[in-house]
């Protein structure tokens, strides 16, 4: 298989982008990674990060290469992960990434770069292939930013799409009733 096939084949299964280590780990060393952007087979995003042009587009792309150019182990946060599913009717200017690792690379503005929270560190999953915080957490998360009553839309929505437990949901439902009118639940 020639380094283009493979490294088109790479790409394709995550959202069109493809490291510089991925390539490596494949066989295909970094230098054939510039030979193909000089090319126009692929096209340089960040250091490190390329893109095939023609691959088809999703609404995940930006989160992708968002994750992408922080680096392993980022993971979504708070609206950011909401906004993966259309919850809360969020669609944020910015996406929020979580660096565990200090980075000093500049990011575009679409990009809002923070350390990891204070405190407990929240649980993390795959969604679309995408890490992220758990939508339980990043419903939490989104308090003070957006409106407790859709923060608790929100929750209900999840909760019928299945993307949090029963437990989950109990615990949102107590959480957020506190930020609504201040008891224990509802």
């Amino acid at each position: 298989m020639k380094y283009r096939d493979l490294v088109r084949e790479i790409a394709l299964g995550e959202y069109g982008f493809i490291t510089t280590k991925q390539a490596a780990s494949a066989g295909v060393p970094a230098v054939e990674l510039r030979k193909l952007a000089a090319r126009g087979a692929l096209v340089n995003v960040a250091y490190g990060i390329y893109r095939v042009p023609d691959a088809p587009g999703t609404p995940f792309d930006q989160f992708a290469e968002a994750l992408l150019r922080v680096g392993e182990n980022s993971y979504l946060r708070g609206d950011s992960v909401l906004a993966l599913f259309g919850l809360a009717d969020v669609n944020p200017r910015t996406i929020r990434v979580v660096a565990p690792k200090r980075t000093r690379a500049r990011f575009p503005a679409f990009m809002a770069v923070s350390a990891p929270p204070p405190g407990e560190a929240p649980s993390l999953t795959r969604y679309a292939g995408l890490l992220a915080m758990r939508v339980a957490d990043a419903i939490l998360d989104c308090r003070g930013r957006i409106e407790p009553t859709r923060l608790r839309e929100a929750a209900r929505d999840a909760r019928k799409e299945g993307l949090v437990t029963r437990a989950e949901y109990a615990k949102l439902q107590r959480e957020l009733g506190k930020a609504l009118d201040g008891t224990a639940g509802s």
